[in-house]
C-alpha cells in the first residue's frame, strides 16, 4: 500500500511528486506514456508566463505569479535551461487597444513586476522585425522561455532520487473507493493507495468524476504549431503575442530555448483527448496570422519551416485551476484544468499540493532531502578547451551523432544511464535533442537506435519511437 499514487508524470505531476518527496512518505507515479513529459507537457509553447492574462483573485493568477517567481530558483537548484526575454502584447488596432489597458491593470493587480505600456517608437526600437501596423504594447519583463522536457525531466529525476518510484506504460483503468483507501485498477494489475492526487491532465475529469458526484468536465482544446529553422530564431528577442482573444493568448511568435522559431498555438476545442495531429488547413492559418496583418513584418518564410506539431491543452469549463482535495472523496486530491499558464504555475502547484497532503497526513521531512540535481551536459555550448578535456575523460563524448544539434554519443549514453533514463527514440530526443535540428532525424536514427540498443542490451528491433507498439523495424530483409 502506498501512501501516495499520483495519476500523471506531465510537468504538474512530476512537480507534485518533487515537493512531496521532501517528505518521509511512500509515493508513486503512475504514467501510461513510455516516460515523463510524454502528453501535453510535451508539446506547448514553453512560454515562463509573467501572469497579466489571468483574472484577478483566481487561483490561477496567484499560481501563475507565485510560479514564476519559483521558476528561476529551481532553474538553479534543477540545473535546467531557462532565459528571461520578456513578453510583448502588440497592438495593431486602435479598437483594441482598451484591451491592453486591461492587460495592464490586471498584471497590476495580479502583482506583476514592472509590466507597462510602450508606445509604438518605443516597441519597434526593441523589436524592428514587428510589423508596421504596431501601435504599441504591453511590455512584461519577467516573461521568459523554457525547455518544457528538461524541465519536467529534472523534476521527476529529482523526485525519484529522493525515493518517489515512477511506473512507467502504467495506465490507469479505474478508481475504486475502498474504506479508507483507494484501489486503483490498472493495465498491469491493482495498487493500492492512501491517496490519490489526480494530475492527468485532459484526462482529470475522467478519474475525478468517478469518485465524485460533483463532476467536472475538461474540454480538449488542440492547439497546433510550427517550428522554424535557427536560422530565423533571431528575429524576436521577446515573445510576442496579440491582444488575446476569447479562447486564448492567441498565435504568438517566439523563440525557444534552443534558438529556434515558432509560431503557434491555434486553438480548436476537439472530442477525442488523442488528437494529436497536425492539419494544412490549420497551419495556414498561422502563417496568415503571423504575417504583416498580424505580428511579423513581411511574409513568414515557409522554406524555413522543419515541422508542425500539436498539443491538446486541459481547459475546464470555469477556465480556473482546481487544486483541492475533492469534496465528497476523501483522500482524493485534483490538480486539474491545468491549462496555460500551467508550466508556468507548476512549482507553485507543487508546493500547494505538497503542503495540503503533507499536512493532512502528517508526513515528516527528511533530513537527507536533496534539493539539487546535476543536468545534462550541453556539448555544443562548450568551449574548446572544455570538449577537448571531455573528450580526452570520456572519448565517447568526441563521436557526433546528430549533426544538426551537435549531439554527441556521450550525450546519448548520458540520457540512457540517468535515472529515470531514455529508453526510447522520443525518450533521446527530450533529453539531448538528438532528431530535432533542421533533418529531423534524417541521418541520426540509425545510429541513436544502435547506441540505444547497446545500452540496453536489447535487439535493434526492440527499439520503439515511443514504447510498446512504436517499433521502428520489423526485422532483417533476409528473414522477411
Amino acid at each position: 500500500m502506498y501512501d501516495v499514487v499520483i495519476i500523471g508524470a506531465g510537468v504538474t505531476g512530476c512537480a507534485i511528486a518533487r515537493e512531496l518527496s521532501r517528505y518521509k512518505a511512500n509515493i508513486c507515479v503512475l504514467e501510461k506514456g513510455d516516460d515523463v513529459c510524454s502528453g501535453t507537457s510535451k508539446a506547448n509553447s514553453g512560454v515562463i508566463h509573467s501572469g497579466f492574462d489571468c483574472k484577478p483573485g483566481s487561483l490561477m493568477a496567484k499560481l501563475n505569479v507565485e510560479g514564476n517567481k519559483l521558476m528561476w530558483k529551481w532553474a538553479k537548484d534543477l540545473d535546467f535551461p531557462v532565459k528571461q526575454n520578456g513578453a510583448l502584447v502588440v497592438c495593431t488596432h486602435e479598437e483594441d487597444m482598451p484591451n491592453l489597458e486591461r492587460l495592464l491593470d490586471q498584471g497590476k493587480k495580479n502583482g506583476v513586476e514592472g509590466v507597462k505600456i510602450l508606445s509604438r517608437e518605443e516597441v519597434l526600437e526593441r523589436e524592428p522585425n514587428l510589423t508596421d501596423k504596431t501601435i504599441a504594447a504591453l511590455w512584461a519583463p519577467t516573461g521568459g522561455v523554457i525547455c518544457p522536457f528538461k524541465f519536467t525531466i529534472a523534476m521527476a529525476e529529482n523526485a525519484n532520487v529522493n525515493g518517489t518510484e515512477f511506473k512507467l506504460e502504467t495506465e490507469v483503468e479505474k478508481v475504486v473507493k475502498k474504506d479508507g483507501h483507494y484501489l486503483l485498477e490498472t493495465n498491469k494489475g491493482p495498487i493500492e493507495t492512501k491517496c490519490v492526487i489526480n494530475a492527468a491532465g485532459v484526462y482529470a475529469d475522467k478519474f475525478h468524476n468517478m469518485v465524485s458526484e460533483k463532476k467536472i468536465h475538461i474540454t480538449a482544446r488542440k492547439g497546433q504549431y510550427l517550428l522554424l529553422d535557427k536560422e530565423l530564431g533571431g528575429l524576436f528577442k521577446a515573445s510576442v503575442f496579440p491582444v488575446p482573444g476569447v479562447m486564448g493568448k492567441g498565435v504568438l511568435t517566439a523563440p525557444t530555448i534552443h534558438g529556434n522559431l515558432y509560431v503557434g498555438p491555434s486553438a480548436d476545442d476537439v472530442e477525442d483527448k488523442e488528437a494529436t495531429y497536425t492539419t494544412q488547413e490549420i497551419l495556414s492559418m498561422l502563417v496568415e496570422k503571423a504575417g504583416e496583418s498580424h505580428l511579423i513584418k513581411g511574409r513568414l518564410p515557409m522554406n524555413k519551416v522543419i515541422t508542425s506539431f500539436s498539443g491538446l491543452r486541459p481547459h475546464e469549463d470555469n477556465k480556473e485551476f482546481i487544486v483541492q482535495e475533492v469534496e465528497d472523496a476523501e483522500h482524493f486530491f485534483d490538480a486539474a484544468g491545468i491549462e496555460s499558464p500551467g508550466l508556468t504555475s507548476a512549482p507553485a502547484i507543487g508546493v500547494m499540493m505538497a503542503e495540503m497532503v503533507s499536512e493532512k497526513y502528517h508526513f515528516e521531512k527528511k533530513d537527507d532531502f536533496a534539493e539539487t540535481r546535476k543536468g545534462f551536459i550541453e556539448f555544443d555550448a562548450l568551449s574548446n578547451e572544455e570538449k577537448a578535456a571531455l573528450i580526452k575523460e570520456r572519448p565517447e563524448y568526441g563521436s557526433i551523432v546528430c549533426r544538426c544539434e551537435m549531439v554527441t554519443e556521450g550525450q546519448i549514453i548520458d540520457a540512457i544511464n540517468r535515472p529515470l533514463g531514455a529508453t526510447s527514440m522520443d525518450g533521446i530526443k527530450r533529453r539531448t535533442r538528438a532528431g530535432m535540428g533542421r533533418c529531423q532525424a534524417g541521418f541520426c536514427t540509425p545510429r541513436t537506435m544502435e547506441i540505444l540498443a547497446r545500452e540496453l542490451g536489447k535487439d535493434m528491433e526492440d527499439i520503439t519511437k515511443k514504447g510498446t507498439g512504436s517499433n521502428l523495424l520489423v526485422g532483417k530483409p533476409k528473414h522477411i
